[in-house]
C-alpha cells in the first residue's frame, strides 16, 4: 500500500524510540535507568481526581462543545488574568487534547503550502514535524551555547523572508529549561511585530521555573504583542496530567474559531471527565503545583554538579523545565565514539542508562536528560555514567 507524502515524510520521535528500547530491556529483566521521561513523577493531585469521578457519577460523560466547556475556558481565562495580568474573550480560547493538539491544529489552520516558520534550535521534536505535516517548511535558527541556547533579535531578522508566516518561542524550554526575559522577549517581539509574524508562545513549563528566575509571557508585554501571538499551554506538566491530555490556546478569535471548526471535525471535544479535571486543577488549591516545583527545584541542586564532574560532560544550568541538556560531545570522543548518537546507544547497550539523543532536538553534541524520576534512580544513573566513561578512558590509555 502506497502511504501518502506527507507522512512518509515524517522522522520518528527519538524520545519515544528510546523509552521503547529502554522498555523492551527492562521486559527482558535488564536493570535500566531510563532518563528520557517527558512528564512529573508525581500522581495528579488528588482533589483533582476527585473532581473527575464526581463529573462521571454526576452524569457528565457526554459530548461537550468541540472548543471545550464553557466552565473550563473560564477558569483559563482566570488563569491569564492571575499569573499574566491579560483578559481573554471565550471566543478567543479552544481547549484542545493535550498542547500538542493545540499546535497541530493551529499550524493546520495557519499555513499554506510553502510557508515558512522558524524554528530556534533545540527544538522540541514535534515543532517541524507538525509544520511539515502543514505543509510548511521548517526554518532553524541555532540558539548557541554561550547565548543560553536562546536565539537573538538579530538572527531571528536574518531568517525572515517574505515567506515566514510564524516563530516558535518556548520558555521554559524544552530540552534545554533556558528561560527567556522580559527584555529578550521585547525584542524579539518588536521584529515579529516590525515583519508581521505571528508569535506561537509554547508555555507548558511554566510552572516549573526555579531560583530568582520567573516566567514572562511574551502575551503580557503589550497589546499589541498580545494580539500578535497564540499561547499554548495545558495542565501536562503544571499539574502532572500528561495522561489526561487537556491543553489550550489563546489568541486571535479568528484564528480560535478555524481551529474550533478542524477540531469538531477531528476530535470531535477533548474528553469530557478530563475536562472536568482541569476545571479543578485551576480553580482549586495549587499548593499540589508548588510543592512539585520545589522538588524538582531541589533535585536539580543536588544533581546538577554531580553531571559536570563527569568527565566530557559540560551542562549550564537550567532554570526551569525538568530536563539537564549537557554538551557530551568531548566525552564522546574521549570514550572513542564517533559521534554522541553512538555514544547515547553504548550508554543504554553498556551502561545501562537511556538518555535521549541532542539529534532529534537538532543540536547533535547534546544529550537531554529528565530528572522527573526519583533522586536515588537519577544519582544511580550518573554514577553509571560517571564509571562509563572513566572506565572508557582507562581502556584507551
Amino acid at each position: 500500500m502506497e502511504l501518502a507524502q506527507r507522512v512518509s515524510a515524517l522522522t520518528p520521535s527519538t524520545t519515544l524510540a528510546i523509552t521503547a528500547k529502554a522498555k523492551e530491556m527492562k521486559s527482558q529483566g535488564i536493570d535500566v535507568i531510563g532518563l528520557g521521561a517527558g512528564e512529573p513523577d508525581f500522581n495528579t493531585p488528588h482533589h483533582i481526581m476527585t473532581a473527575a469521578t464526581d463529573s462521571m457519577h454526576d452524569g457528565h460523560t457526554k459530548y461537550t462543545p468541540a472548543g471545550g466547556l464553557t466552565q473550563l475556558k473560564e477558569a483559563i481565562i482566570n488563569k491569564f488574568k492571575k499569573d499574566q495580568g491579560i483578559s481573554y474573550d471565550p471566543s478567543q480560547v479552544i481547549v484542545t487534547s493535550g498542547a500538542k493538539h493545540g499546535l497541530y491544529t493551529l499550524f493546520q489552520v495557519l499555513l499554506n503550502e510553502g510557508d515558512e516558520v522558524v524554528i530556534p534550535t533545540p527544538y522540541w521534536v514535534s515543532y517541524p514535524e507538525q509544520v511539515k505535516l502543514a505543509g510548511g517548511s521548517p526554518v532553524f535558527i541555532e540558539g548557541k551555547e554561550e547565548n543560553e541556547y536562546k536565539i537573538t533579535p538579530d538572527q531571528l531578522k536574518n531568517a525572515v523572508t517574505d515567506k515566514t508566516k510564524a516563530v516558535i518561542i518556548n520558555s521554559p524550554s524544552n530540552p534545554t529549561g533556558m528561560l527567556y526575559s522580559r527584555d529578550e522577549l521585547e525584542a524579539l517581539g518588536r521584529v515579529c511585530l516590525d515583519h508581521n509574524i505571528l508569535i506561537v508562545s509554547d508555555e507548558i513549563y511554566e510552572k516549573l521555573v526555579y531560583g530568582e528566575n520567573s516566567h514572562v509571557s511574551i502575551a503580557e508585554i503589550s497589546p499589541e504583542l498580545k494580539e500578535q501571538t497564540v499561547v499554548i499551554n495545558g495542565v501536562s506538566k503544571s499539574h502532572s496530567m500528561t495522561g489526561w491530555r487537556i491543553g489550550y490556546a489563546a489568541g486571535d478569535a479568528q484564528l480560535i474559531k478555524a481551529m474550533t471548526n478542524l477540531a469538531s471535525h477531528s476530535t470531535s471535544n477533548p474528553t469530557t471527565t478530563s475536562q472536568h479535571g482541569a476545571i479543578a486543577a485551576y480553580e482549586g488549591t495549587q499548593e499540589p503545583v508548588e510543592d512539585m516545583r520545589k522538588a524538582f527545584q531541589d533535585r536539580l541542586g543536588i544533581v546538577i554538579e554531580k553531571l559536570n564532574a563527569i568527565p566530557g560532560f559540560n551542562c549550564i544550568t537550567p532554570q526551569g523545565a525538568f530536563y539537564l541538556f549537557p554538551n557530551v560531545k568531548e566525552a564522546a570522543s574521549l570514550t572513542g565514539h564517533e559521534s554522541v548518537d553512538d555514544f547515547t546507544k553504548a550508554l543504554l547497550e553498556e551502561a545501562k542508562v537511556a538518555v535521549i539523543p541532542g539529534s532529534g532536538f537538532g543540536s547533535p553534541d547534546n544529550i537531554r536528560l529528565s530528572y522527573a524520576t526519583s533522586l536515588e534512580s537519577f544519582e544511580k544513573a550518573l554514577e553509571r555514567i560517571h564509571s562509563f566513561v572513566t572506565d572508557k578512558m582507562e581502556q584507551s590509555k
